[in-house]
């Protein structure tokens, strides 16, 4: 069993900047494929970022140029550096984590991942 906690979110205005975190226990967290998804209001979760193994990643269209995601092994820890926050940002984030059969594949399915966080809550304010 895989415990992940987010941590980070708030209430930040509009062109403002957070940066999220996401721990996650285990002695292989460098083998683990991790992601963000969001969900906003009244809508579904969707796909933000992922991080696998490799140090390889991919970003939803909408948030690249302004969200990085990256990871420190050394912490098992993730992380999701957001700036130019805009109000349509505004959703619960959630870290997700995949352990097995990882390797170099991107995983931007929320049902590719076997373990999530509570969830952490950004509201950008205009």
């Amino acid at each position: 069993q895989v415990q992940v906690v987010e941590s980070g979110g708030g209430l930040v205005q509009v062109g403002g900047s957070l940066r999220l975190s996401c721990v996650a226990s285990g002695r292989t967290f460098s083998d683990y494929a991790m992601g963000w998804f969001r969900q906003a209001p009244g809508k579904r979760r969707t796909f933000v970022a992922t991080i696998n193994a490799s140090n390889g990643t991919i970003a939803e269209e909408s948030v690249k140029g302004r969200f990085t995601i990256s990871r420190d092994n050394a912490k098992n820890t993730m992380y999701l550096q957001m700036d130019s926050l805009k109000p349509e940002d505004t959703a619960v984030y959630y870290c997700a984590v995949r352990t097995s059969g990882v390797g170099r594949t991107l995983y931007i399915m929320a049902d590719t991942y076997e373990y999530w966080g509570q969830g952490t809550r950004v509201t950008v304010s205009s």
